[in-house]
């Protein structure tokens, strides 16, 4: 697939404070959480770098600011180069700021419907060399990433990433460790999002990352399908029920599962996003058997 250009838009900002564009600036940190295998956290996101004998691995490059401070820092530490550049799916905030890896023996990669999403979109980043449809196993040094399609949970082509000699499971949006899923969760198919959560927990693996929020093990990962499986049966229950939304944002509590970071701010969206997606989807408000919401 041939490779976009980019193009490059000039952006007018009103002047600010100083004090505001420090407390606006994003910290960035590599953090090492297996043998060469690192995490790269660039304020609330995070993504992955594998270094090998003689180059690199690298899944997500975000946006051009933060993948600018990253070649940076990989030339500093290793002076290889990076052979794969993976995107984990076709949203622009994990998938933007390619081109300051683009090289000619560097390889991008994505599920084929990411790949198509973003040629399509006109996304403005570096399309996909290699696109897969079900798995993909890369290699550096001997040793296996292996990409998984689950089906829908996020966006387009998001997969599952599992360094399989490493033990270590890496998952953008879909699954998470220690917060709630994003606000009133835009982009998300809940149902995908449960599949895909226990297909991985089917997976050998010890050490979770996510593309966002903790790191942690198995027993993170399962409270999360937790919270996202009550949260669904919850609100189809309730829309089956004659519930409106406001009366479930009142009613579905969901306690057992406060201690997730945005609980409070992002209960209510949370619940808001999968009434909006069991409407759309599933047509569910249309359903002869389901009692009009209005009669409440």
């Amino acid at each position: 697939m041939p490779r976009t250009s980019l193009a490059l838009i000039a952006i007018a900002l009103a002047p600010i404070q100083l004090a505001s564009a420090q407390a606006d600036e994003t910290t960035y940190a590599l953090e090492e959480v297996k043998p060469d295998l690192y995490r790269f956290v660039a304020g609330s996101y995070r993504s992955m770098v594998w270094v090998g004998d003689e180059e690199i691995l690298l899944i997500d490059t975000l946006n051009t600011e933060a993948a600018t401070w990253l070649k940076k820092e990989l030339d500093r530490q290793f002076a290889l180069p990076v052979r794969y550049v993976v995107y984990s799916h076709n949203h622009h905030d994990h998938a933007y700021g390619a081109e300051v890896f683009d090289a000619p023996n560097t390889v991008f990669v994505a599920h084929e419907m990411a790949a198509e999403n973003l040629a399509m979109s006109g996304a403005q980043t570096i399309l996909p060399d290699i696109t897969f449809e079900d798995e993909l196993a890369l290699k550096l040094d001997g040793e296996t990433l292996r990409l998984r399609y689950h089906g829908p949970n996020n966006g387009y082509g998001s997969v599952s990433m599992h360094f399989e000699d490493q033990d270590v499971m890496f998952v953008v949006d879909w699954a998470l460790i220690g917060r709630m899923p994003y606000e009133d969760m835009k982009g998300y198919d809940i149902e995908g999002m449960i599949r895909s959560t226990k297909d991985i927990l089917k997976l050998d693996w010890d050490m979770f990352v996510g593309g966002h929020a903790d790191i942690g093990g198995r027993e993170g990962v399962e409270h999360y399908l937790g919270y996202i499986t009550q949260l669904y049966d919850g609100v189809r229950n309730g829309m089956i029920a004659g519930q409106s939304l406001e009366t479930l944002q009142g009613e579905l509590r969901l306690d057992a599962y406060s201690d997730l970071r945005n609980y409070e701010d992002w209960r209510a969206q949370n619940i808001a996003g999968v009434y909006r997606i069991l409407e759309d989807r599933s047509y569910m408000l249309m359903r002869p058997e389901v009692v009009d919401p209005t009669t409440e």
